[in-house]
């Protein structure tokens, strides 16, 4: 299959054709641009759709950074509007951080990046055609095509333009992102980006993003989500000081089942040759790292106990609203009964199984459960996460 589409400096040059812009901003994001090519192209196994998804892809984050760079120079002033500090959700994938998230999203006081503004970034969005803006159906209309190319995706994770997207989506403009190698086997890079990259420019990137989506619709304050915070929560801590996480727990050995049932779906697009196995053998060790870092941030004080709440995925499903509660008494606020009712609306508007369920198995990874548990022994005893059966 030719890759020649991947050709970075033929994607730069097309950014800046399409966009008629040329500064990029700080230099930080070209060399996670060539690792990421360079992986495409040798180790992804890439079928004819995926290398013209890979490259329009990158196209894209490379004009939206063109875009926001030049809107920073235009709009210095609102550039340099500070970051309301964030509340972060930082779980791994697959422990209840995507329908926290959505329901958080349903407080009129919280501002979340919502997928359509995060893929369609400028002009910014305004209060006054946020829930009307042009670009909500347009965004939508592709979602909806994920789903044919896809099938059975929705059933692992939600899609929707309203939906709150994920900060990955915003690090990948400065291509130090989990999410390439989330949507495509690039193992290279992500042993760079997991234990050599330097962080603090994408988190740079991430503030300067913000600060465009928030210049024409404010709130109190952001609230925020990705498990590729975990890796690095000191460049996350370092951006943002003053940020309240919130970790979710669960079983390590249920993430990784269902993370790689979800991979070996979602790469499917891009590859004829994917497979639970592979993804499960390919993030085990990424996914047990990330969690033994979180550890290791308590424990030296990189996270300060007073800046983190702790949700239990068993207790979150037992009883949703009751972690939602303590979570707002934690941070000082009221969680009236008017936002509440918008909460329990979403969530019946949006139950777990509404696309049906995501049926998953260890036994499909062809991993050794007793292996894995003894690996994420040192986390689950440190946050006493149970075991599920």
């Amino acid at each position: 299959m030719s890759t020649d589409a991947l050709d970075e400096n033929a994607l730069v040059s097309q950014a800046r054709e399409i966009t008629g812009l040329d500064d990029f901003g700080e230099d930080t994001w070209r060399e996670g641009l060539e690792r990421l090519v360079a992986a495409l192209r040798e180790e992804a196994a890439l079928n004819e759709i995926g290398v013209q998804v890979a490259a329009g892809e990158i196209r894209t984050y490379l004009a939206n950074r063109l875009r926001v760079t030049e809107w920073h120079r235009s709009y210095h002033e609102l550039g340099a509007a500070d970051v309301t500090p964030p509340i972060v959700i930082i779980g791994q994938g697959r422990t209840g951080t995507t329908i926290l998230h959505d329901l958080l999203a349903q407080d009129p006081a919280h501002r979340v990046p919502l997928t359509w503004e995060v893929d369609r970034p400028l002009p910014p969005p305004e209060t006054a055609t946020y829930d009307s803006d042009p670009r909500i159906a347009e965004v939508q209309t592709q979602l909806d095509l994920t789903e044919l190319v896809i099938p059975g995706f929705k059933r692992m994770h939600p899609m929707g333009a309203r939906l709150a997207q994920e900060c990955v989506r915003i690090t990948a403009a400065d291509f130090r992102s989990m999410i390439f190698p989330t949507q495509y086997r690039v193992p290279s890079y992500a042993r760079w980006l997991l234990y050599e990259a330097d962080m603090a420019p994408a988190y740079r990137w991430h503030r300067h993003f913000l600060q465009v989506l928030q210049s024409r619709h404010r709130r109190e304050r952001w609230v925020l989500k990705s498990p590729g915070h975990l890796w690095c929560l000191g460049a996350l801590l370092a951006e943002y000081p003053n940020a309240v996480l919130v970790q979710t727990h669960r079983d390590p050995v249920r993430i990784i089942a269902s993370i790689a049932s979800l991979l070996a779906t979602l790469r499917r697009l891009a590859t004829n040759a994917t497979s639970i196995a592979e993804g499960g053998a390919e993030f085990a060790d990424y996914l047990l790292d990330g969690l033994d870092r979180s550890v290791t941030a308590r424990e030296d004080g990189t996270v300060p106990a007073k800046r983190v709440i702790d949700v239990q995925f068993q207790a979150f499903l037992a009883d949703p609203f009751a972690c939602i509660r303590e979570i707002y008494v934690r941070l000082g606020l009221e969680l009236t009964r008017e936002v509440e009712a918008r909460m329990r609306a979403f969530l019946a508007e949006n139950s777990q199984d509404k696309h049906g369920g995501h049926r998953y198995s260890l036994a499909e990874t062809g991993l050794d459960a007793e292996k894995l548990r003894e690996r994420a022994r040192r986390y689950q005893e440190y946050f006493a996460v149970p075991s599920e059966v």
